[in-house]
């Protein structure tokens, strides 16, 4: 146990730490813009000042990390709609609750009479319909490929358990096609990735080798706490300095280069790869995940088809482009006024992930 508390205070280390600093000030050049792709990373980033210590001319970006964040208002309008429909249980996890939709939102709905439950794990879900074998139970999938296969998982459970009245609102993405519309949208320059950690943990590196190979853009993936960030961004600001453009792991206790294939074919099995609309980036093909056919009956939009209201995007809110990277959560004109985390406007104000809730809590 002792020595576990000694490794884990080495990630918070102030001397380490010091000495990270003074290595991304000596490689630094005279601009530069890096982007974390994770939610995580954003919160651990905030929290921790990171972004005041940094050389001037570098700049932290925020982007597309946090899957609560990107899921779109047509998405959520459809799980709304399904909330509407008399016998149906909702189950989802928290932050999923309090997005707004167009005209409303699952908490909203929730206060209305429709049964909505928050959970865990998509297994709670499981153990739900389970227990409630006349009422149909629909689990809202939302997440990148950290999440996917545990609700891969459930629906093969479900299948093998014989259950017929649990099924999926699927809307997974997977990051690497985000990150190559992030890197060619010609209203931001970016120059280097701080690679997530939990979704690597899955995919591994090969993913984003066409970063390095194609677009000439570095990449690190790391880890959380405060040495690991410091550590990812030092291996950027010297991949900066030399000219090299390479994809490398600085969280190698957290990361296989191969990822994890039980938990691809999982989600291989049951999902196919589709075009997927993301909040501030539009249509991306490829970037999503729906229910291979073999699934079908799993599929909540299939099982139930209901009518979803004309999407409405809430006036003044600048969550997309918070999530592109090209402006800070505090030059939005809501932030702060009208837009906070007890009367939420969009999403990036209300997960715990989010970029503009991040900034309300720690700048």
């Amino acid at each position: 146990m002792g020595n576990l508390q000694s490794e884990l205070k080495a990630f918070k280390d102030p001397v380490l730490a010091r000495g990270l600093v003074e290595s991304i000030e000596a490689w630094a050049p005279e601009q530069a813009t890096l982007m974390e792709v994770c939610g995580t990373h954003t919160v651990a980033i905030a929290r921790n000042g990171i972004r005041d210590l940094m050389p001037e001319g570098i700049r932290l970006a925020s982007g597309p990390g946090c899957p609560v964040c990107v899921t779109s208002n047509h998405d959520i309008d459809k799980v709304i709609a399904l909330a509407r429909i008399p016998g149906v249980i909702i189950t989802t996890f928290g932050d999923m609750t309090r997005v707004p939709g167009s005209t409303s939102s699952l908490l909203a709905e929730q206060a209305a009479g429709a049964d909505v439950r928050i959970v865990y794990s998509p297994l709670d879900a499981l153990a739900i319909a389970q227990e409630n074998p006349e009422r149909e139970v629909v689990f809202v999938g939302v997440g990148f490929e950290t999440t996917t296969p545990l609700v891969a998982m459930a629906i093969k459970r479900a299948r093998a358990l014989g259950l017929t009245n649990f099924s999926v609102y699927g809307a997974h993405k997977n990051m690497p096609g985000a990150l190559e519309v992030i890197i060619n949208d010609p209203a931001l320059e970016v120059n280097a990735l701080i690679l997530p950690g939990h979704v690597s943990t899955i995919i591994g590196v090969e993913p984003y080798r066409f970063l390095a190979e194609k677009y000439g853009i570095p990449g690190v993936i790391t880890g959380f706490e405060p040495v690991d960030v410091l550590q990812g961004i030092a291996m950027l600001m010297r991949q900066l300095h030399e000219g090299r453009a390479d994809i490398e792991i600085a969280y190698a206790r957290g990361v296989m280069p191969e990822g994890n294939p039980v938990a691809m074919a999982a989600i291989d099995e049951v999902f196919e790869t589709c075009a997927a609309t993301w909040r501030g980036l539009g249509e991306i093909p490829g970037s999503g995940y729906r229910i291979r056919e073999e699934y079908a009956d799993f599929d909540a939009m299939k099982r139930f088809d209901p009518e979803v209201e004309p999407t409405i995007e809430p006036k003044g809110c600048r969550c997309g482009d918070v999530l592109r990277g090209i402006m800070a959560p505090s030059e939005c004109p809501l932030f702060r006024k009208v837009c906070t985390p007890e009367n939420p406007v969009g999403p990036c104000m209300v997960s715990g992930e989010g970029s503009c809730a991040a900034y309300y809590r720690y700048y």
